[in-house]
């Protein structure tokens, strides 16, 4: 959760790969053909449903960190079963689903049940028609180190391709050995001709889920004290989005201005689509780029929704959403 980053190309060659440290990114690369009718335009090539934040525990309702909103702990989970007897019920059946990270609260930590909430939340994704690519947010590193992560059924690397793309050093380690310290969770996937999802771990330089003796422990707790002089250091909670206008400043990124930059050196990125900010966010920037950043699920009341489905098409993506989230359109920069 979280992001996800749309490329667009014009004429023949390989689709761009990019990896961007902030949260977890994922990017969608596309050659399109040009289609005569205006009415194909309208036409989705494949659709994909999106939800952020469930944050599911069996615990009453609580508070946001400034104890201004509500979180409905156990209602998550009827969202998240609502989300999905919706996407199961659509015309089109979605390609595939992707939870953008913060399936289950870190509260579950402190009383023993992260593990009974994390397959509670499952259970619900199995009844889903489509597949469901797991992200991981803070909250996942709350409640387990990295090594777990890696060995459990939130390591949806399985449903990606192998082959990496024809831009990528084919040497390059994957970073999904649960036992290398400096490991990393990404993977990236074709759910349709020429167009490739890659998502990337946004905590792979981070203290969250790393080992203390660890190089990148090591480097993070550094970065931490040169940005901050508090005497106890935090991890920052800015992830996913990237562009400050896109959500709340607390939410962006170390390096958003350096991610901004790789963004902004390709063309081919149209959209950029993030979570972990609660109230969501939308900013086109000066690029052509969208920041679309989704509302949480767990801040949601009991009679609304907060999920969507993405209409992938050939000139824009359309977002249909529920309840918080907006329809959008969503249109591709010209080149």
């Amino acid at each position: 959760m979280r992001p996800v980053a749309m490329t667009r190309f014009r004429g023949a060659g390989p689709p761009v790969s990019l990896c961007a440290g902030g949260r977890w990114w994922l990017y969608i690369s596309e050659i399109f053909k040009r289609m005569e009718p205006e009415a194909a335009k309208n036409d989705p090539y494949f659709t994909f449903g999106v939800i952020a934040d469930v944050q599911y525990a069996d615990t009453e309702n609580g508070f946001n960190y400034s104890e201004t909103r509500d979180r409905y702990y156990r209602n998550s989970l009827h969202l998240l079963r609502s989300a999905i007897m919706g996407w199961n019920e659509e015309p089109i059946t979605p390609r595939f689903i992707l939870q953008l990270g913060d399936l289950i609260d870190g509260c579950n930590s402190s009383v023993k049940s992260a593990d009974d909430a994390l397959q509670t939340v499952l259970s619900e994704f199995a009844k889903c028609k489509s597949p469901v690519h797991h992200i991981w947010g803070n909250h996942e590193f709350y409640n387990f180190d990295r090594e777990l992560l890696l060995k459990s059924a939130l390591n949806t690397k399985r449903l990606g391709n192998e082959k990496p793309p024809d831009n990528t050093d084919s040497s390059e380690k994957t970073g999904l050995d649960p036992h290398d310290p400096e490991g990393f969770y990404g993977y990236h996937f074709s759910p349709f001709p020429k167009f490739r999802f890659i998502l990337t771990d946004a905590y792979d330089v981070s203290i969250l889920g790393r080992k203390k003796n660890s190089r990148k422990h090591h480097d993070s707790m550094l970065r931490l004290k040169s940005k901050n002089g508090n005497e106890n250091l935090n991890s920052p909670r800015g992830h996913l989005p990237v562009h400050p206008n896109s959500a709340d400043p607390m939410c962006i990124p170390w390096n958003y201005d350096e991610i901004l930059s790789v963004l902004h050196a390709h063309t081919s990125i149209v959209c950029f689509i993030a979570g972990h900010d609660h109230d969501g966010g939308y900013y086109l920037d000066d690029h052509g780029i969208h920041h679309l950043t989704f509302e949480g699920v767990i801040e949601t009341s009991p009679e609304s929704h907060a999920f969507g489905t993405i209409y992938v098409c050939e000139d824009r993506m359309i977002l249909k959403g529920r309840g918080r989230i907006s329809d959008r359109v969503l249109h591709y920069r010209k080149t």
